[in-house]
């Protein structure tokens, strides 16, 4: 796997590309910042860890065919402050599942299995963060 992370303007704004061209926009601009226009390399973390637990979560329900009409995972994290790098400190991922007929307990245990087990952007976090979710 690699990446290929090039500065595209005269201050912070980065983009990282793929071997097969897929790219990802970073900026370390403020967030009130009205030239921001991408996400902070920590929101991109956030963003990769909703987006491989989620991944899980679908992969395995679908396995189960379970019908699932639509999906949204939030995350809501905690950074200590004051320290040279601020780590995560506490990441709760909150999933929204709607579906036909949704049998909760495979719900349950596919987000189970993904939080606990499976995610690996979430295991790179745990030495730092406590991780925790809820099921919508």
């Amino acid at each position: 796997m690699k990446i290929v992370l090039e500065r595209i303007d005269n201050y912070l704004k980065f983009k990282a590309e793929n071997e097969s061209g897929q790219s990802l926009i970073l900026d370390g601009r403020p967030a009130h910042d009205e030239l921001k226009e991408g996400l902070s390399p920590m929101q991109a973390v956030l963003a990769a860890h909703s987006g491989c637990s989620s991944i899980d979560v679908v992969s395995i329900l679908t396995k189960q065919h379970q019908d699932i009409e639509s999906f949204k995972c939030y995350v809501d994290a905690t950074r200590e402050t004051g320290k040279d790098a601020n780590v995560f400190t506490d990441i709760c991922l909150s999933f929204e599942i709607r579906g036909k007929d949704l049998d909760t307990n495979k719900v349950e245990r596919a987000v189970q299995l993904s939080v606990e087990k499976y995610c690996s952007v979430g295991k790179i976090l745990e030495p730092t963060a406590k991780i925790s979710y809820k099921i919508i």
